[in-house]
């Protein structure tokens, strides 16, 4: 993360700490509600710039025998972390994401996910996500990713009729 950070603002219109923020969009895999084999996740604006979520870890999702994928709980996090951009206003994509595995997570426990933006340099956000399984101070996994913040209309216009959702992100207001 570089020295000399910009001034981090919450900007007004975004989700008040406790209430639930709105997905990335409506197919989004991590916290799209329609999304067909999707996560789900339900997010949380928290206090400051940090989100939380829970994640039911269920039994589709193992990797190793009793416990989750390794690429699922990235996906979590990644999902997690990446809404935190939108505490500062614009959206943002992932362009790095670090992830340290620090112990196996049991299927049928529920991971908590904490993501907190740690600064900000012009479009760049620079965050960590921790997960657990209900004691903050065992992290079962950390993560550290930078975001870079988008015009999503712009960002997206290549790719929007690969959606399932084409036609209405075309032909209306997308939900992105």
């Amino acid at each position: 993360m570089p020295d000399e950070l910009d001034v981090l603002e919450r900007h007004p219109k975004t989700a008040k700490p406790g209430e639930v923020m709105r997905p990335h969009n409506l197919m989004c895999f991590g916290c799209g509600a329609e999304s067909p084999h999707g996560l789900h996740l339900e997010m949380y604006a928290g206090e400051g710039f940090t989100v939380e979520a829970k994640m039911p870890v269920e039994q589709w999702m193992e990797g190793g025998p009793g416990v989750i994928h390794g690429g699922i709980l990235s996906s979590a996090l990644d999902d997690v972390m990446g809404m935190t951009p939108r505490l500062l206003g614009p959206p943002g994509v992932t362009v790095h994401l670090q992830i340290d595995f620090l112990q196996p997570i049991p299927v049928g426990k529920t991971l908590h996910i904490r993501a907190e933006i740690l600064g900000r340099q012009r479009r760049k956000i620079y965050t960590e996500g921790v997960a657990h399984l209900g004691d903050p101070g065992r992290p079962v996994a950390r993560a550290n990713g930078v975001f870079v913040t988008v015009d999503v209309r712009e960002h997206f216009a290549e790719h929007v009729e690969n959606s399932a959702k084409a036609a209405e992100y075309l032909g209306g207001k997308p939900q992105l």
